[in-house]
């Protein structure tokens, strides 16, 4: 019988103590069955059923896809449920209504009402023990549903087809881009993996596909004939034109939305046109992003959401997606990025190259931090990064025990590459040499894993705020 949590502590300790694929890989397809999520839902009252909902999917690009069009949609007035994996800092980031996560409060009362499913599901006739995701999933939709979000943008955490979040009530469904990741059990091939995400397709649910490979847009289109759905392509049905600019300029929308400006983005659907919409994210690959999400808008508007143009550019131009191609500091310009596969890591060197390389200074220096998880293609990522960096600082994460080891990243970079390296146990140690050999005019990036990122970015910023708080106590002294 579990216990009912009686703190946020508990609660949260209760989740953790799931079985976690996030944490420790799963070990095949039989980890994932629709029919567990389902019946937790059933003992739930199944809210996810009156939820309309957007599903995405996709190898890269479904999270900055998703925060674009909750951004766009809480622009034009609507209510709007966003899930999302991982978190950052915070579980609750997960899920958000109208921007709000959950209070500590909301937590524990959402994990004491799905603690008695649990139960239940665990002393049935069948009896299963229901997983980190799956329990955090069933949350995420009891929020929604509590806080009557009139629009929920659901993103998938891992493949589609076997996902916790594809028993959901989708109005439009949407695939970003597909490439090799998690090969293990999505498949080797790009079919096989486009077979996978092109499992949230429903019957007759349009989709919008922002897929460019023939090999997987083929599984795509013979799916969504399958299942007689209308189906808009990127390259096809809608395209986008994208205008990169440099980085720190205004977005001029106004002073309350001023930002880093990464350009402007132009897509034609096939029922409107979206001029000079701006980016706030980094990179060609977040203009591709952006024209998918600008095209599920235009869906959207024929299915009777209304989105005007001013809403959209608006909800653009708001958009903070951490660690994606991320400005954390600057003088010297630090980049953190989650970027963990070959399509990633090869959009953040052609970003780097267009974005920022032209706004540095001649002399100026590119220092890598980097670290990698076990299950990924460490040797294709390091030797796609290693020509663009003057010097490499090898480390390793410690909130995740997936983590390739700084001595083994070490040896696999000296058998590729005689670039200078450094070596640091822990991050904080690498953020002390990229600062020791860098100057305000260099760029440094950390990149290679979500987990390298997000420990690095927490470290980075807590050392600009002391940094910034130590200086205005220097002012005030002075006084």
């Amino acid at each position: 019988m579990v216990e009912p949590a009686e703190s946020y502590e508990q609660a949260i300790r209760f989740l953790f103590d799931r079985i976690n694929f996030e944490r420790t890989p799963a070990g095949s397809e039989q980890d994932f069955r629709l029919g567990r999520m389902r019946k937790l839902l059933e003992l739930l009252d199944s809210p996810q059923k009156r939820l309309p909902t957007v599903h995405i999917a996709g190898t890269k690009g479904k999270g900055s896809t998703a925060i674009m069009l909750a951004e766009m949609l809480t622009s034009a007035g609507f209510l709007v449920g966003l899930y999302t994996s991982p978190h950052v800092d915070a579980f609750e980031e997960r899920m958000l209504v109208g921007g709000q996560r959950p209070t500590p409060v909301q937590i524990v009362e959402l994990v004491r009402r799905v603690q008695v499913a649990v139960s239940q599901c665990e002393t049935s006739a069948s009896p299963f023990s229901p997983t980190f995701f799956e329990v955090t999933t069933a949350l995420a939709w009891m929020y929604f549903e509590a806080q009557r979000a009139e629009i929920v943008i659901l993103e998938v955490g891992l493949g589609g087809r076997l996902d916790s979040t594809n028993v959901c009530s989708p109005i439009t469904s949407v695939i970003t881009t597909i490439s090799r990741d998690h090969t293990q059990l999505l498949g080797s091939t790009l079919a096989q993996i486009a077979g996978e995400k092109a499992g949230i397709i429903k019957e007759g649910i349009p989709v919008i596909s922002g897929v460019q490979s023939k090999e997987a847009l083929e599984v795509i289109v013979r799916r969504c004939r399958e299942q007689r759905a209308d189906l808009w392509q990127l390259g096809l049905d809608f395209s986008f034109k994208h205008s990169p600019q440099g980085c720190f300029k205004s977005t001029g929308i106004g002073p309350e939305y001023s930002m880093t400006n990464f350009g402007a983005v132009d897509v034609e659907t096939p029922h409107s046109q979206w001029p000079t919409m701006p980016l706030s994210l980094a990179g060609e690959h977040q203009a591709h992003n952006a024209a998918v999400a600008l095209a599920t808008i235009d869906k959207l508007r024929q299915l009777g959401w209304s989105v005007s143009r001013e809403a959209a550019q608006v909800g653009l131009a708001r958009v903070r997606w951490p660690m994606r191609i991320e400005v954390v500091a600057r003088n010297p310009t630090v980049i953190v990025d989650a970027g963990h596969n070959w399509e990633s890591i090869s959009a953040l060197g052609k970003t780097i190259e267009a974005s920022f390389l032209p706004s540095l200074s001649p002399v100026a220096r590119c220092v890598l931090i980097l670290a990698a998880t076990k299950d990924k293609d460490v040797f294709g990522i390091s030797r796609q990064l290693l020509p663009r960096f003057d010097a490499i600082i090898l480390t390793q994460y410690f909130k995740n025990p997936r983590a390739v080891s700084a001595g083994s990243l070490l040896r696999l970079i000296q058998s590729i590459s005689d670039v200078p390296c450094h070596v640091a146990s822990t991050p904080a140690e690498a953020w002390q040499i990229a600062r020791r050999i860098t100057t305000s005019k260099d760029l440094i990036c950390v990149t290679g894993s979500f987990f390298i990122a997000a420990e690095m970015r927490d470290l980075i910023l807590r050392d600009d705020q002391r940094a910034d708080h130590s200086g205005a106590n220097s002012m005030d002294s002075s006084l």
